[in-house]
């Protein structure tokens, strides 16, 4: 496996074929894709498009939405994600004062256009403050800077985000929501539904303006609701609505993620939701949302009074594909692809279009020991931004 002067050759066993392929890469693109031989049983690594993580609020010690926050720091984050075969991520920025959030898109949107991203950061997640001022469906976000959507100010912030936001979460329940996401939708920014206490009525008036996207569905909601009708069901059932779920075998039972997979198929999307303290050691912990916090050996982050009560999600996408599998969602091809293609599809990404011939050479080489995904290298643009192994050169 090499790549040298914008050429590289990569070969592997395809995860979708189970058959060995040889990539050939020139100035970023894939330019050759052949029959290879052999196969991982003969010590060939898998082959995968890179993985694609819609909603992260930060990584190994870095926060998203703490001040003070850096460019640098953002590119650490983007570092340490190349590890774990993360080729493109949307930063989440969640519910916060507006000068801070103005601050914070302002600092991520730099490190989006430096050279030393690398075109990985492919734009922001805003999520809230628009959301549903409800115990229960606010979640975690500060209920002091919840507010109803307001068109100005969201041109502000993405005036100070350079346009780069992609993503906005936010709740239908408020009056003026359907105009909100007509005109966010008219401006390119794709609007997802998440932290709601929305009626049936809501939730299909905000589809009807153009939202597409569920927030990690089944969770950010009252722990007991009517048994229909409901938001939840009100959302899986539309087909015009992707659905975002967490796979970190904590925030929602297998028997939840299966009946979503099923329903929504191809518009399904894994994400991580991770926090800071993802990729950290167990331990207790302070954050700045939950306060003092306990990260159990099994990867489990939660309150250290309430044990029951969840305090965000610690595993990266390559986690939430081994628990899937290993919770029987779905299959292997399945779970890698809701973690890369689906996300791909949905922004209208490039990498769309997977490991096919013109396409970006963004993708992963790992093994697998059962269900265990051990990242090799991460391709990017035809780089190799990760090598976690020496590999000999052709």
């Amino acid at each position: 496996m090499a790549a040298e002067q914008g050429f590289g050759i990569f070969k592997g066993v395809e995860y979708c074929t189970n058959k060995p392929i040889i990539l050939k890469t020139n100035n970023g693109r894939i330019v050759k894709k052949l029959d290879g031989t052999g196969n991982n049983s003969d010590n060939l690594p898998w082959i995968a498009p890179g993985l694609v993580d819609l909603q992260i609020n930060g990584y190994s010690g870095i926060d998203f939405n703490t001040l003070p926050l850096s460019f640098e720091s953002v590119h650490k984050a983007t570092e340490i994600l190349w590890k774990e075969g993360v080729t493109q991520y949307i930063p989440t920025v969640i519910t916060n004062s507006p000068e801070r959030i103005e601050t914070i898109l302002e600092i991520i949107s730099k490190a989006i256009e430096s050279d030393e991203s690398r075109h990985t950061i492919a734009g922001i997640h805003l999520e809230g403050p628009f959301l549903s001022p409800e115990d229960g469906p606010r979640g975690a976000h500060d209920a002091a800077y919840i507010r109803p959507p307001e068109w100005e100010m969201f041109v502000k912030w993405q005036k100070a985000a350079r346009g780069h936001i992609r993503i906005l979460t936010l709740s239908p329940e408020w009056q003026n929501s359907p105009n909100f996401i007509k005109k966010c939708v008219e401006s390119g920014v794709k609007v997802s539904i998440g932290h709601t206490a929305a009626n049936s009525e809501q939730i299909s008036l905000a589809v009807k303006a153009g939202a597409s996207l569920s927030t990690h569905l089944g969770n950010g909601a009252h722990a007991k609701l009517p048994r229909h009708p409901n938001y939840i069901w009100d959302q899986l059932a539309d087909d015009r609505l992707w659905a975002g779920m967490i796979g970190d075998g904590f925030h929602l039972p297998a028997s939840v993620l299966k009946v979503i997979r099923k329903v929504k198929e191809s518009h399904t999307i894994l994400v991580s939701d991770s926090v800071n303290l993802a990729g950290l050691s167990p331990g207790v912990y302070h954050t700045h949302v939950g306060g003092k916090v306990v990260l159990t050996p099994e990867g489990k982050l939660h309150l250290a009074e309430s044990p029951d009560l969840l305090a965000g999600s610690v595993k990266s996408l390559r986690k939430g594909i081994e628990n899937l599998i290993n919770m029987g969602v779905c299959s292997f091809q399945e779970a890698w692809e809701m973690s890369s293609l689906h996300p791909s599809t949905f922004l209208g990404l490039q990498t769309k279009d997977g490991l096919k011939v013109g396409s970006p050479a963004d993708f992963v080489l790992f093994n697998r020991n059962k269900n265990e995904i051990q990242v090799i290298q991460t391709i990017k643009n035809g780089e190799i931004v990760f090598n976690g192994l020496k590999v000999e050169k052709n």
